[in-house]
């Protein structure tokens, strides 16, 4: 098995003080900090590096939950999406979702 590189080990005082919510950030000095101050030591942070947010534009609305069903089907349609491997059950949905939209655009 491969070595994991980035693997992170804690003390138990570590761990409590994490758990009580006790963080290594120094909110005091941010909150002291000009904006541009503080603009600059984001831009320089490595994670932040290439992230860019436009938010003039209004987020997409997040899709509505999917629904649970429980259905009988033909055990030769369960054999073919089944056979077609992992993500049959979305596959199913799919062709679904064209009838459906077919029969609307019909009408």
């Amino acid at each position: 098995m491969a070595k994991r590189e980035h693997i992170v080990s804690y003390t138990v005082v570590e761990l409590k003080a994490l758990a009580a919510g006790e963080a290594k950030s120094d909110w005091a000095a941010a909150k002291a900090m000009s904006d541009e101050a503080l603009e600059a030591a984001i831009t320089s942070d490595d994670d932040e590096a290439g992230l860019e947010f436009d938010w003039s534009q209004p987020l997409p609305e997040p899709p509505k939950p999917k629904a649970v069903l429980n259905m009988r089907v033909d055990a030769e349609l369960m054999e073919f999406f089944r056979g077609q491997g992992r993500g049959y059950q979305t596959k199913i949905n799919a062709v679904l979702r064209n009838y459906v939209d077919r029969m609307k655009s019909r009408a």
